[in-house]
């Protein structure tokens, strides 16, 4: 009897454990209502998760204890002695995460929501020290039954749950989506040719790959920009998923002011509202592979900010858009916009879909994820890439994109164009363990010749695609070469539980990446390694280049350091307030 009891302890304190994770998850997502069948449908899908796997582990302690403990320990069905030292536990894990996760997310939070939670880990976080002296108190002074210690205990508890959402505060309207509007005329021809802007995107690639390879001579596009081109870091934001890290770019902003926070938007079980942004450092994502919520991918409706393609598409500025996340269903521009879904699109009903603009381009587009590719360089590349390989799968759809920009261009002309390779990010992720010896020592042999060069591989294609760009561009043009985050090796701890979840062979990460990188490139850039910036920056600077005024409401900063003192003399950096107005 007496271990069922203790197994009612481990209940009672599994379920508290699961109420802190729902007042962290109201924190992060301060549109939700605090009283809504949303809220509680989060706690019975926590209660069912975390609530559970917490009790199994009271439980295990407890059941341990008994083989090294003198006294046999006897608990009632609900034991203040034994759950105050639960309840401290789960409050001190419960307000380190909402200090994690408050520093983490900064970029993703309003100001008034950081400050709410902020108040609401303080009062977590003496609550917590309010139970563990309670705890401590009653196993040396308390006695058995004492109503007394009940009562401090129920009250602490209580306010360790209604104190952060007291200061979490009644629920917050999101920003509504922005209204897309038609694209000016465009602009008369003139005999006078405007310079050109060429922006590369990488996922996943690290100037710590990079330039150890550039002094080995192996990387000689990447050497000339890192020779006669502006380098600087770029930290990236949290979470380092694509969707956040590319609309932070795109529009200058931070996630909290973009409405871009996550890859996806969260439901729980049998709820209709959403959740844009799950807590970190607990494994919380892990709950989507489990089925305990269900995740539904964002799309182009998501924007709470105008990016930089409808800008310059209402500036008079011809644009060409290929792969940049959340571009699904297509907007009309003054161009062409071809969405980072074409590919999962092709063959199916929805093809023809509003999956790129302009619609009389989408019949002959999907020849170009058929035909071969253009270049000698990455026909050779494909030929060196075992079939059916994650790489070989990443090449194939880099290479029908990039076949996209070079058709589409060509064809018009834009003075603004954006192309976005991920096949480095696919490819970290696979083979990072095998360019690093000393970090995975478990690696067979067989497996490190047969891998070791993947990445090296993938590099060389990315430099040479970029080495095309460079040879197509003409005096006063500008290249801007952005990698949104780096990759880094993922921890055991990770990677045992991508065994768990069927992905095995991960062994690369960008969830706390070093940073990206800008590399720019013209006969208007000033040469040599600059200050560390942030990826909101990379906006206002190619809209300065352009010659348009920067929003007042951008984060970033337009770096008009990266260019010569002749190219900016002349050039003042303009303001307006905002372009989403």
């Amino acid at each position: 009897m007496r271990f069922l009891r203790m197994l009612t302890n481990s209940l009672l304190a599994g379920m508290l454990g699961a109420a802190y994770l729902t007042i962290l998850i109201l924190q992060l997502n301060p549109h939700v209502p605090l009283m809504s069948n949303t809220t509680w449908r989060w706690f019975a899908t926590l209660a069912l998760s975390y609530g559970l796997h917490l009790a199994v582990i009271f439980y295990l302690v407890m059941v341990l204890r008994e083989f090294f403990a003198l006294r046999v320990l006897s608990p009632g069905w609900a034991s203040v002695r034994i759950l105050a030292w639960m309840g401290a536990a789960s409050a001190a894990v419960a307000s380190t995460l909402m200090w994690l996760n408050v520093r983490g997310f900064y970029t993703s939070l309003t100001e008034d929501a950081t400050r709410r939670m902020t108040a609401g880990a303080l009062a977590t976080t003496a609550s917590a020290a309010v139970l563990l002296v309670i705890a401590i108190a009653h196993y040396s002074f308390g006695r058995r039954g004492s109503r007394v210690g009940a009562s401090l205990f129920v009250l602490a508890v209580f306010a360790s749950l209604a104190l952060p959402l007291a200061a979490r505060g009644h629920a917050v309207d999101l920003p509504p989506p922005i209204a897309w509007t038609a694209p000016h005329q465009p602009a008369s021809s003139t005999s006078l040719r405007q310079p050109r802007v060429t922006m590369i995107l990488l996922d996943g690639a690290s100037l710590e790959y990079v330039l150890p390879r550039v002094a080995e001579g192996r990387l000689p596009t990447f050497a000339r920009l890192n020779e006669k081109g502006a380098v600087m870091d770029l930290a990236p934001v949290r979470p380092t998923q694509p969707d956040p890290v590319w609309a932070a770019v795109a529009t200058g902003m931070y996630p909290a002011k973009n409405g871009v926070r996550s890859a996806a938007s969260y439901f729980a079980r049998s709820d209709d509202r959403m959740v844009d942004l799950l807590p970190d450092h607990c494994l919380s994502h892990a709950l989507v592979h489990l089925g305990f919520i269900r995740d539904e991918p964002n799309a182009s409706n998501t924007w709470r900010a105008r990016p930089i393609w409808s800008i310059a598409s209402n500036a008079g500025v011809r644009v060409g858009i290929v792969r940049w996340p959340l571009t699904y269903p297509a907007e009309e521009v003054d161009g062409f916009i071809v969405s980072d879904r074409f590919h999962q699109l092709v063959g199916s009903i929805a093809e023809f879909d509003r999956a790129a603009t302009p619609g009389d381009a989408l019949p002959w587009l999907e020849a170009s994820f058929t035909q071969p590719p253009a270049s000698p360089e990455a026909r050779a590349a494909q030929i060196a890439v075992a079939a059916g390989t994650p790489e070989e799968s990443a090449l194939r759809r880099d290479s029908g994109y990039s076949t996209v920009m070079s058709n589409l261009a060509g064809e018009m002309s834009p003075r603004l164009t954006a192309l976005r390779y991920e096949g480095l990010d696919t490819v970290g992720h696979y083979y990072l363990r095998y360019t690093q010896p000393r970090v995975f020592r478990d690696v067979p042999e067989e497996e490190r010749r047969r891998f070791s060069q993947a990445m090296d591989r993938y590099y060389t294609y990315i430099d040479t695609q970029i080495g095309l760009s460079l040879d197509a561009m003409s005096p006063g043009d500008l290249l801007v070469v952005v990698s949104g985050f780096g990759m880094q090796p993922l921890n055991p701890i990770k990677h045992a539980v991508g065994r768990m979840f069927g992905n095995p062979d991960f062994t690369g990460t960008h969830e706390r990446a070093p940073d990206g990188f800008l590399m720019a490139y013209g006969t208007g850039v000033d040469p040599g390694r600059h200050p560390r910036g942030s990826i909101v920056d990379v906006t206002p600077t190619v809209l300065y280049f352009l010659g348009l005024p920067v929003a007042r409401d951008m984060d970033g900063f337009a770096r008009a350091d990266l260019f010569t003192r002749a190219f900016t003399a002349d050039r003042p950096i303009v303001f307006i307030p905002s372009y989403s107005r």
